[in-house]
């Protein structure tokens, strides 16, 4: 069976980003935020899900929002100790928290580190007040710094979320964006395009964003600068030290699986001859009552098997290093004849190279990565 990773979806955050379609929900009072019933839910949801996953190691935790650091250290330890005494966690198991640099968010960091949570995500996106104000954060440039620092004092990994392409946002105004970002050596460092996601506030009221060859240029200042730090541009949007790589993004882009348990969270489980997707109710409310009866599950269905190289496709090319090709075979059950005819394709068109035991995308496959992942589509 593939590695298997826990997602927790904590979905409540301060305010909702205009940019964000992400299952997240404005709560203007942390202190009306149903933790005690909410963490009731989560329990209920995850013993439902246990028949699907027995006898199986976690080896990574990811608690996703929303703003996870809404709820209380005391409510993360609860959560994770509830974890833990329902599944077996690995030895060293990565545990992160999404965070938001807001004051009172980062007064609860190092107690997250003694709750269990030995890695922290931050959202900075940007250091600059009038970019942060343009896209509707909530904390400004001080914040985002401090909020940087307790990560560094508290945690020995932590990671950076870094946007460009922001409205009003020009090379020099990056280029102090990430002078910023790296004065505090993250370990790891992810790096977002902003772009216009279709039900979102931007989609209805757009902003003026960069052309496209602005934002060339802007990842490119990225990619150079975050390299000559020491960070190794790994994946797509993601940069880490040695030793500093996100396990748990690793196993999605390996094509592992996740139990995901929360409000709209999603999980992909393999069983023998098939592999299985599951979203949980999306509005908490509703959730959590669907949880507590047990039965957190609003949709599950079996992946169809021509799409199977398309979905593992979609996550291995986002990788530097690519694949083995025995791991498609493992993750999928399908033969290597089956991507046969479009990785020779890929390769004439010069997105890949490959030896016999591995293939990758070329610079050409990494800058033109959704052409690559299309080839793979289902083709009846």
């Amino acid at each position: 069976m593939p590695p298997l990773s826990l997602y927790v979806h904590l979905p409540w955050c301060l305010a909702k980003c205009p940019y964000c379609d992400f299952n997240s929900h404005a709560i203007a009072d942390s202190a009306t935020l149903p933790e005690s019933r909410y963490l009731e839910a989560l329990r209920a949801d995850l013993e439902a899900a246990l028949p699907f996953v027995w006898g199986r190691q976690i080896v990574s935790v990811f608690i996703g929002g929303g703003t996870p650091s809404l709820f209380s250290p005391e409510g993360i330890a609860r959560l994770l100790s509830d974890a833990r005494g329902l599944l077996p966690l690995a030895p060293g198991c990565e545990v992160t928290l999404e965070a938001n640099p807001g004051t009172f968010e980062r007064d609860r960091f190092r107690a997250f580190a003694q709750a269990g949570v030995n890695r922290l995500s931050i959202g900075v996106q940007s250091f600059d007040d009038a970019s942060l104000a343009r896209i509707g954060r909530v904390h400004d440039g001080r914040q985002a710094r401090a909020a940087a620092e307790t990560a560094r004092d508290a945690f020995e990994r932590f990671n950076l979320d870094l946007m460009y392409a922001l409205p009003g946002q020009d090379l020099d105004s990056l280029r102090r964006d990430l002078q910023a970002a790296l004065s505090f050596e993250p370990p790891h460092l992810s790096v977002y395009q902003l772009t216009i996601e279709s039900n979102t506030a931007f989609a209805r009221d757009p902003p003026v964003l960069p052309d496209d060859d602005s934002a060339s240029q802007m990842l490119d200042l990225l990619v150079e600068s975050t390299v000559a730090a020491g960070l190794d541009r790994y994946e797509v949007s993601a940069f880490a030290r040695p030793g500093a790589r996100c396990q748990h993004n690793l196993n999605y882009w390996h094509f592992g699986d996740y139990l995901g348990i929360g409000a709209g969270a999603h999980s992909k489980l393999s069983f023998p001859h098939r592999v299985v997707r599951q979203q949980r109710w999306r509005e908490p409310t509703t959730y959590i009552e669907r949880a507590l009866a047990g039965r957190a599950l609003s949709q599950s269905q079996e992946v169809a098997r021509d799409a199977l190289a398309f979905e593992f496709m979609l996550n291995a090319l986002r990788l530097r290093g690519g694949f083995e090709l025995a791991l498609f075979g493992q993750r999928t059950g399908l033969p290597p004849s089956a991507i046969e005819p479009a990785l020779r394709i890929a390769q004439a068109r010069g997105l890949i190279d490959r030896d016999l035991a591995r293939v990758w995308p070329t610079e050409r496959g990494f800058d033109f990565l959704s052409d690559l992942q299309q080839l793979f589509l289902p083709t009846s």
